[in-house]
């Protein structure tokens, strides 16, 4: 979602240089993105503060010259790395006592529920710039077919599953329904590989134990860039409302993407390759890692049947 924001940065500022930081976990993947010139790694764990640290980064920046600082996020901790950095003008939303740190405000109105929308809010404003802002992310399919080696045909029809959801079980279709999707898949002569972090291994486990081990699980065995390869071969990507599921919209893939717990209109794929499947209970969105109601029907009523027609 940040990448549009960055696309919309390249097409104002064409001969600008464009660095992002970000958290350690997310460089692989900002790497991969065209549009950023330098990726510089944030050591920071999630909530530090550590001034001291910060205030270290932010003075090693000020070789850099830079003339803008555009943050994301609304916290506190965000906006001082900038101001650390001599940064001229500190773009962004007001939040958490931020008075000082941004010059540059920018009003967060009800129109920006999209979050994709609330980063383009921050975008230099050109009305004669008219560029798609479809973005894609570098890959390496060659690579992948390398790390797949003996396990793919070229012919192959390749479905990507991904199970997880970082953010709680309310965000996870049954593993039970992505198993008959996959067993399906393979019946009709599809391979089936299985991504996501080492968190996801005991869905992994179970997928293989539900298709009889006739998936390719590479669950917790890949690096993020190498996950990004693999997505680049598969013809059709399934998943929840993940950030793998972002990283199939960023690179086009026919994809399904289920929601349960999260808000489509929100968070959605931003892809017109992409199917949303998304019940609208009354009960939901709900934003809870775990149902409230204890029943998780706004995951378990989506049928693989309905979803089996949209995938393969």
């Amino acid at each position: 979602m940040a990448q549009k924001l960055f696309k919309a940065i390249k097409n104002h500022y064409p001969k600008s240089e464009l660095h992002v930081a970000s958290p350690i976990w997310t460089i692989p993947l900002v790497s991969r993105m065209p549009e950023v010139d330098k990726p510089i790694p944030l050591p920071f764990s999630h909530g530090e503060l550590n001034l001291v640290k910060r205030y270290q980064l932010g003075k090693s920046l000020r070789i850099e010259g830079y003339t803008q600082a555009i943050i994301l996020t609304n916290s506190f901790k965000s906006a001082l790395i900038p101001l650390f950095a001599n940064i001229p003008k500190r773009t962004g939303f007001l939040g958490e006592m931020r008075f000082g740190l941004i010059n540059d405000r920018i009003k967060k109105d009800k129109s920006l529920y999209r979050t994709v929308d609330q980063f383009l809010a921050l975008a230099p404003k050109n009305k004669n710039v008219k560029t798609s802002l479809l973005t894609c992310l570098i890959s390496k399919p060659h690579e992948a077919r390398k790390f797949l080696k003996g396990k793919l045909k070229i012919s192959d029809k390749i479905l990507g599953i991904a199970p997880g959801a970082e953010y709680g079980e309310a965000k996870r279709w049954p593993v039970e329904h992505f198993a008959k999707v996959a067993i399906k898949a393979i019946d009709k002569g599809w391979k089936v590989i299985l991504l996501g972090s080492a968190n996801d291994h005991d869905l992994g486990r179970s997928l293989d134990q539900l298709t009889k081990n006739k998936v390719i699980n590479l669950i917790g065995k890949t690096k993020l860039e190498e996950v990004i390869d693999v997505m680049s071969i598969c013809n059709s990507f399934l998943s929840n409302d993940s950030g793998l599921m972002h990283v199939a919209a960023s690179m086009g893939i026919k994809q399904v993407a289920i929601f349960g717990s999260s808000d489509p209109k929100k968070t959605p794929p931003l892809s017109r390759h992409a199917e949303i499947m998304y019940l609208s209970l009354s009960c939901s969105p709900c934003f809870e890692r775990s149902c409230p109601l204890q029943h998780t029907n706004c995951l378990k009523n989506i049928k693989p049947e309905e979803v089996i027609r949209k995938v393969i």
